[in-house]
């Protein structure tokens, strides 16, 4: 037994995880808006840094994942928003269908617009800044995923972000940050995918925001 756990403690400070980097901020009257019903609308990929490009050549092209990641964290929103009680959430594709009939952006005029044609409260919208994979496998990674997104909560009546998280996070092995304890239990002892990394923080800041605006009776 001994051996075991020994060897177990060996595995985490190899491959460790970090406290998930979650900050946020919301109005000090969000619990009295009555937040009920939310639509989310498709996410946006925005670049921390500028795509790597090859002199006297063309850029080069993003990664499948990073391509893909905010058709990904819109399911992840979805799917985190769905699975908890006490609101009631806009189906995807009735919010597919209203967007498409909607000007392009990701402005306030144009999101509170969404909101109003699916008789939405508030709408939730993610940003993509950073979405790179883990380079190797769950075992044993050459480089970590690294994961960065910001979800805003937009009140369709006054047209004001009444709440906001930002999730950054790279994973880092357990003998780099000694607080990484507190996820291992959560997330297992192995390096994660830029999926699960986003996922994770998803659920964490869909939590959050529940706790404020959806707690029972």
């Amino acid at each position: 037994m001994m051996t075991k756990l020994v060897l177990l403690l060996i595995f985490a400070v190899a491959c460790g995880v970090g406290p998930g980097n979650l900050r946020s901020r919301q109005s000090s009257d969000l619990e009295a808006r009555k937040i009920r019903r939310i639509a989310v609308v498709p996410a946006a990929m925005m670049r921390d840094t500028p795509a790597p490009k090859i002199p006297f050549g063309t850029p080069l092209e993003p990664r499948t994942s990073e391509r893909e990641a905010p058709e990904t964290l819109t399911r992840f929103v979805y799917l985190a928003l769905t699975s908890l009680p006490n609101w009631q959430i806009v189906s995807e594709s009735e919010v597919r269908e209203v967007a498409q009939s909607v000007p392009g952006g990701t402005g306030a005029n144009r999101l509170r617009q969404i909101g109003e044609m699916v008789y939405a409260d508030a709408v939730l919208i993610g940003r993509v800044q950073r979405y790179r994979e883990r380079v190797g496998d769950e075992w044993g990674a050459r480089s970590p995923a690294s994961v960065a997104f910001v979800l805003d909560l937009l009140d369709v009546r006054r047209g004001d972000v009444i709440w906001s998280a930002s999730f950054d996070e790279t994973q880092k092995s357990l003998s780099e940050n000694i607080f990484a304890f507190g996820d291992i239990s959560a997330r297992g002892v192995r390096w994660l995918s830029a999926d699960q990394l986003a996922q994770d923080g998803v659920k964490k800041a869909v939590g959050q925001l529940h706790q404020v605006i959806a707690r029972g009776p």
